[in-house]
């Protein structure tokens, strides 16, 4: 699923708008350094152990979009006011799915590259949950303006996949194949749910995955928390991993530590 932007780009590709959910003005976990953090909204998945459900929704009850009309300038209006902050940081589109959005994050991208102050580095957090391999030319402006992509590799299993996320990991695969041919930067993201995502060989098969992509600089595993709970409870939707606990953090260190050497075996078996 994807959203059209409001746009009149002949004219003016600052007046680009898209939904947005929110901003954090001074993230630090999104990509590096401090960055201007821009929540779109609207996600196809409904994963598991999710922390933003209120991102979900494309539309309203009443039709409506959820979420606040954006447009490109606006958003480059607030990180010019706070730029001595993200000096060594930049602007991330996460959600929700951004990619739902493609030609609005690219629109924003690209601006932030041609940013009358200089450059903005430019970070893609995305499942790849709307990337369509026959589509492909539709998400062509947002990939090149992506400086790094932040991946998220649900799970290496397709089963478990389907079962935790509700949709198929050929998505999020296909991206993946695709920033390779283009040698963009990626970091992988796993989250790690005991009893769901934390058996060895799912995280070794995760490993496997990124032993295929030279372009992978760096692998985080990411201990389920679940202080997104609350969320759920002001929403009135049920938590789908009530009685879950939150992943042990040095367990995940050791389970990184398998899903490298997935990664180095098979990059062996390539011949690299």
């Amino acid at each position: 699923m994807s959203v059209a932007p409001h746009a009149d780009a002949t004219t003016d590709p600052l007046a680009v708008r898209g939904r947005v959910h929110s901003l954090e003005t001074f993230g630090t976990v999104d990509g590096p350094g401090t960055r201007l953090v821009v929540f779109c909204q609207g996600c196809p998945l409904r994963c598991a152990y999710c922390h933003n459900p209120d991102t979900w929704a494309f539309a309203g009850p009443d039709g409506a979009g959820p979420g606040d009309e954006t447009s490109v300038r606006e958003i480059l209006g607030v990180f010019e006011r706070n730029r001595p902050f993200y000096r060594r940081g930049g602007i991330t589109a996460t959600g929700g799915e951004p990619m739902a959005q493609a030609d609005f994050v690219a629109a924003l991208f690209a601006a932030a590259h041609a940013a009358p102050a200089g450059r903005i580095h430019t970070c893609l957090d995305t499942s790849g949950a709307t990337y369509e391999t026959a589509g492909a030319e539709r998400f062509s402006a947002l990939l090149d303006e992506c400086d790094l992509v932040l991946l998220d590799i649900k799970a290496s299993d397709p089963a478990l996949h389907r079962r935790l996320c509700g949709l198929s990991a050929t998505h999020a695969l296909a991206l993946g194949d695709e920033l390779a041919r283009r040698g963009v930067p990626v970091v992988v993201r796993h989250v790690v749910v005991p009893g769901l995502t934390d058996g060895e060989e799912e995280v070794a098969g995760v490993g496997r995955i990124i032993g295929d992509w030279d372009n992978v600089i760096g692998l985080d595993l990411l201990p389920y928390h679940t202080m997104g709970r609350v969320k759920y409870e002001r929403l009135g939707i049920a938590y789908p991993l009530e009685g879950v606990p939150a992943m042990d953090a040095a367990r995940c260190r050791e389970l990184r530590r398998v899903a490298l050497r997935a990664r180095v075996e098979r990059r062996r078996e390539r011949g690299r």
